[in-house]
């Protein structure tokens, strides 16, 4: 009998997107998580003990340098990212680390090519590429039942209470709402409209701290319009609409999302829900496992080519503050 191979996780962080990964990672055939590690000791044996995870580590490079971890998932703030990615590839370990990957595309291009060569596999976690819903979506595009592609919107915002020396707001960490959040407006309409950004137009609004606390992007991505948004002042619609000359898609809270809808003028034509348990971040991970298990070092819905494209359009967007 064919026994699967199981590849063992360490996780880097212990918050709330760590949190929710490692509820998830029960719905992956493939994978267990076997060790976390955290600046604080205690925050690393409560996450163990909430997930069932046998090893803890203080310190990041204690994870790294555990023979039997296969892959580090990354869940620090973005600031950190880039020297943990680093160490962990050193380390020769795959690593699937969450968005934004870097604060750079610099800092990406050189994550990059250590990767590619030390033949290690590196994934931007840009999950909502691979939900059931958004997956339909495209398919339905790709069908012509929408026709082509005329707008793209979508938006993604939520009131977050100002704290200057927290995350969000501190631009010693790399805050603001279009770093945080924005990336995923960009990711999905790159994801329905694989092209580069022109004719980028902002308003932009900034917190004390001097951070983006809320943002509207207008470009164009060939002849398709973008309409883009973010912000930390208010929930937004956080939906996508992906508007054809024969019909459109509505993806409610496309960032997460569990459904969608065709629509032809007002009608609606077909819905498609999503029945599967868990957050969804387990459709990731599944992917990334069967791609180091098949010895890729990229993954063909999220390849590296892909996340240099959104750190530079973050930095095209960021040159208009």
């Amino acid at each position: 009998m064919h026994q699967t191979k199981i590849l063992n996780w360490g996780i880097v962080s212990t918050g709330q997107i760590a949190d929710k990964f490692c509820t998830d990672m029960p719905f992956v055939e493939n994978a267990k998580v076997t060790a976390v590690a955290a600046r604080k000791l205690e925050d690393a044996e409560q996450f163990a003990q909430k997930h069932n995870i046998e090893k803890v580590y203080q310190g990041y490079q204690a994870l790294f340098d555990d023979p039997l971890i296969d892959v580090i998932y990354v869940a620090t703030p973005h600031n950190f990212h880039f020297q943990q990615v680093y160490a962990a590839l050193m380390a020769n370990k795959h690593v699937l680390c969450e968005k934004p990957i870097t604060i750079s595309s610099k800092e990406f291009k050189t994550l990059s090519c250590l990767a590619k060569k030390k033949n290690l596999f590196l994934m931007e976690a840009m999950w909502s590429y691979f939900l059931p819903a958004v997956l339909q979506a495209k398919k339905w595009v790709e069908q012509g039942r929408i026709g082509n592609i005329k707008h793209i919107k979508a938006d993604f915002g939520y009131a977050v209470p100002y704290e200057p020396k927290g995350r969000m707001y501190n631009p010693e960490l790399a805050g603001g709402c279009l770093f945080d959040m924005g990336i995923y407006p960009l990711a999905i309409a790159h994801c329905f409209k694989p092209a580069p950004l022109s004719e980028v137009n902002i308003k932009v609004q900034f917190a004390k701290t001097g951070v983006d606390n809320d943002l509207v992007i207008l470009a164009k991505a060939n002849e398709v319009t973008l309409s883009l948004a973010t912000s930390f002042q208010c929930r937004l619609q956080n939906a996508a609409l992906i508007i054809g000359d024969k019909g459109y898609i509505k993806i409610p809270n496309f960032w997460r999302a569990k459904s969608c809808a065709l629509y032809q003028l007002d009608e609606k034509i077909e819905e498609f829900n999503d029945a599967s348990l868990g957050w969804g971040l387990n459709h990731e991970a599944t992917q990334v496992c069967s791609a180091i298990i098949n010895n890729q070092i990229e993954h063909a819905i999220m390849p590296h080519s892909v996340s240099l494209l959104l750190q530079q359009q973050i930095e095209q967007i960021k040159s208009l503050f």
